[in-house]
């Protein structure tokens, strides 16, 4: 956000002391957005052991399983846009130490979870601990860098992300094999103390310094409408139909919310959000990029963890190690995407990173029980380059937007978008999985008894757990069901390709091309020439 002519100097913009120290802000950053992301990577590799008996497990149904990540989701997304808000009314820096110190709490509680409906409430506290670091850790850098070193930290932000994808599977594959299944949240504890005291000494503070009037209505209809939605979507996953009565009525009134929601905040003089900055196509076109990439990535995501476990026969901890390239990939591009985008353009760099994307999910449609090791890291890490070439650019559009001052409202919305894509990617993707394998195995379920078919065929665990009580007679329906997983996986895959098609068709047509080198570069944002120094509001 360079200054108007007139305005205050960018030297004005940030504390002398704030500066300094900006990269080693960015490294607790960093540090507090890890453990949220590590977490979620950790629970992946570990759905296959939560879902064994005890001891080993907690016994899990697919359905639970997928209950366990969507109530973290759905409280996460429900509370993102309000943290936000609360971040630049009270301070960035209270928001975070409030946030990681129930994400702790909430970690150390579903470590200790005695069955799979205590662990699914306690992911929602866990959910809404990290509702109020992610969109934080965000606005807090756009207040310590100055606009001109804002696409080169953010582009280390997003890469913290691939660190945290590595991080998490690799440490629960290890956790897994020498502890019990807990182990994996509890290790979230002592990384949430380190991140409390290096936030104290080394974060500072920072708020909207003329915040205006609180607007508690549309505050409210934000929360509802979001948690109706995601509940609605969530659902019909769960049930593999988006006609069911209870489903279309959560998500016709979420959507009935929202649009509330949208009608209250144009008429508003003082509004949460500023409408009219989603009629600019940039600024559109790049928060629907961020919902239509983790669509297609989060339902691949979940099914390619059965893959890896269930079909290949892999560890937790293998499983993890074949995640690297696809978090190597992040940690190296990254940080460096910004210097594509100003040699060809964020228009081009964003339409290429899709297309990668696309090409990676669609490789899984001719992924089998045989396919070699060195072509599954090939696909994750051809995912995880497209990823880096994505986010930093269209993260940099979002936030660039808008004023520094709504920093937390502009990554509340960058994060909004992508937890409710990513929880509509988990759920329709879901459903095609389950609903297609649910048709290839249904006729080779002779052998079961009667009594036990309808759960057999409810996923591939389900189905090998009951071939496995049959004896040597349940030989054959592991096989089938190896062949109905793979079936559906590749039709899968496809759609979620074809969505990653329509981000990339997206992109290309509203993001801005390259820049021509004569051209200043001009503020996105609204920020006015009388705006006080955000350094007035920062500190210790």
């Amino acid at each position: 956000m360079s200054s108007p002519s007139g305005g205050p100097t960018a030297a004005s913009r940030v504390p002398e002391s704030v500066h300094r120290r900006r990269w080693a802000i960015l490294g607790v950053l960093m540090f507090s957005l890890i453990i949220v992301v590590l977490d979620n990577s950790i629970l992946n590799v570990a759905v296959k052991t939560i879902a064994a008996p005890e001891p080993t497990g907690i016994g899990a149904t697919q359905s639970e399983l997928e209950w366990a990540i969507n109530s973290y989701t759905l409280v996460f997304a429900g509370l993102l846009f309000t943290s936000g808000l609360l971040g630049d009314r009270i301070g960035r820096k209270k928001v975070l130490l409030f946030g990681i110190s129930v994400f702790g709490a909430g970690s150390a509680l579903a470590a200790m979870s005695g069955s799979p409906a205590e662990l699914i409430g306690y992911r929602a506290l866990m959910g809404f601990g990290a509702a109020f670091v992610m969109p934080a850790t965000l606005a807090v850098l756009m207040n310590v860098f100055e606009r001109e070193e804002q696409p080169k930290a953010i582009g280390i932000w997003a890469g913290s992300v691939g660190l945290g994808i590595a991080i998490g599977p690799i440490t629960g594959g290890l956790l897994l094999e020498h502890f019990w299944w807990g182990s994996i949240f509890l290790v979230n504890v002592p990384v949430a103390v380190i991140a409390l005291i290096a936030m104290v000494a080394l974060v500072p503070d920072s708020k909207d310094p003329r915040p205006g009037r609180v607007d508690p209505l549309g505050v409210a209809l934000s929360i509802v409408g979001l948690v109706l939605l995601v509940y609605g979507i969530i659902r019909g996953g769960e049930l593999a139909d988006f006609t069911e009565p209870t489903v279309l009525a959560s998500l016709l009134g979420g959507l009935a919310v929202l649009a509330g929601f949208v009608y209250h905040e144009k008429r508003s003089s003082h509004p949460s959000i500023d409408i009219a900055y989603f009629k600019k196509p940039a600024f559109a076109a790049a928060v629907a990029a961020i919902a239509l990439v983790f669509f297609a990535l989060m339902g691949v995501t979940f099914f390619s963890a059965f893959y890896l476990q269930s079909v290949r026969g892999y560890s937790a901890l293998q499983s993890g190690l074949l995640i690297l390239p696809l978090a190597a990939a992040q940690m190296i591009f990254a940080p460096r995407a910004r210097l594509v985008v100003d040699r060809f353009g964020a228009r081009a760099v964003c339409t290429g990173g899709m297309l990668l994307v696309a090409g990676g999910l669609a490789a899984f449609a001719f992924f089998g029980t045989d396919t070699p090791v060195w072509a599954l890291c090939v696909v994750f890490f051809v995912q995880g380059s497209g990823m880096a070439h994505i986010m930093p650019p269209v993260t940099v559009a979002v936030m660039q937007a808008l004023p520094r001052e709504k920093a937390g409202s502009g990554s509340a919305i960058n994060n909004t978008f992508r937890q409710v894509g990513g929880a509509l990617g988990i759920a329709v993707l879901g459903s095609v999985l389950s609903a297609t394998y649910r048709g290839r195995i249904e006729g080779h379920l002779g052998a079961v008894p009667a009594a036990a078919r309808d759960a057999a065929g409810e996923s591939i665990e389900a189905t090998i757990g009951i071939a496995q009580k049959l004896g040597p007679a349940g030989r054959p329906l592991i096989g089938s069901a190896y062949d109905a997983f793979l079936d559906a996986m590749h039709v899968t895959a496809l759609c979620s390709a074809g969505v990653a098609l329509i981000g990339a068709v997206v992109v290309g047509l509203f993001l801005p091309g390259r820049r021509p080198a004569q051209e200043p570069e001009t503020s996105t944002g609204s920020e006015p020439d009388e705006a006080p120094p955000v350094g007035a509001t920062t500190g210790r």
